[in-house]
């Protein structure tokens, strides 16, 4: 009996309907998602698969309730744990969760974005992560090193591809892109990345990812954007 009732509250549980948001972004894409919450400027998503995405509020138009519920799931050992027949909690390694495609999608320059990124063969999504990392999306961003654009372009790189104005999204985003792609024809892509933030001179002088914190967390930061763990990129 006790377990026959122990059985028959989990399987309650485990059909819990919860409530859902339907996102609805400035450029028509909509998204279901289990919340959405917005404060001042930021918006943050909790997605259905696990994990958490945050963004400009600027971009949802507006959120509707979903009329169409989901399960809750729960976790069966969660549930009397000390009953003698409980399965032993078994922990699976989790997926990095990526931000959804309807998101990246409805961030600023998002096409102008997907069409360099296709022109000259690269994974949009690294040019997102990149530009996330690099400027925020901010085409008026200035480093205290002299970087300018959404991707951050030093002088010398905008010189060596014929850019004039960094400040130009556009041809920022070729550079840019260009930089990155001739960077990975050349290097595994976290060096790559580690000689985009701080030269490919310092990547050869160091044999690696040299020992600076900033260029090890931008590498890992991106890393985790894309969907690569530095165990699997191959960095430490």
């Amino acid at each position: 009996m006790k377990l026959t009732a122990i059985a028959a509250a989990v399987l309650a549980l485990v059909a819990t309907e919860a409530r859902a948001d339907i996102v609805v972004f400035k450029n028509g894409r909509t998204m279901s998602v289990k919340s959405c919450l917005v404060e001042a400027d930021t918006a943050t998503l909790r997605l259905r698969g696990g994990g958490e995405v945050t963004f400009p509020a600027s971009l949802v138009a507006r959120v509707d309730p979903d009329e169409v519920p989901y399960p809750e799931d729960v976790p069966v050992a969660a549930v009397a744990p000390d009953a003698p027949d409980a399965p032993v909690a078994s922990f699976a390694p989790v997926a990095l969760a990526l931000v959804p495609e309807a998101v990246l999608a409805a961030r600023p320059y998002a096409e102008l974005i997907s069409t360099i990124a296709a022109t000259h063969k690269l994974d949009a999504r690294l040019v997102h992560a990149v530009i996330e990392q690099e400027s925020n999306y901010q085409a008026r961003a200035r480093s205290n090193k002299g970087a300018k654009g959404l991707m951050q372009l030093m002088p010398d790189t905008a010189r060596q591809y014929g850019v004039r104005n960094s400040y130009d999204p556009r041809a920022n985003l070729e550079a840019g892109v260009r930089h990155l792609k001739d960077l990975l024809s050349r290097l595994e892509l976290p060096l790559a990345l580690a000689a985009y933030n701080a030269g490919e001179a310092t990547i050869r002088r160091y044999g690696g990812v040299p020992p600076y914190a900033e260029t090890q967390n931008y590498v890992r930061s991106i890393l985790r954007r894309v969907g690569v763990t530095p165990g699997q990129a191959g960095t430490n």
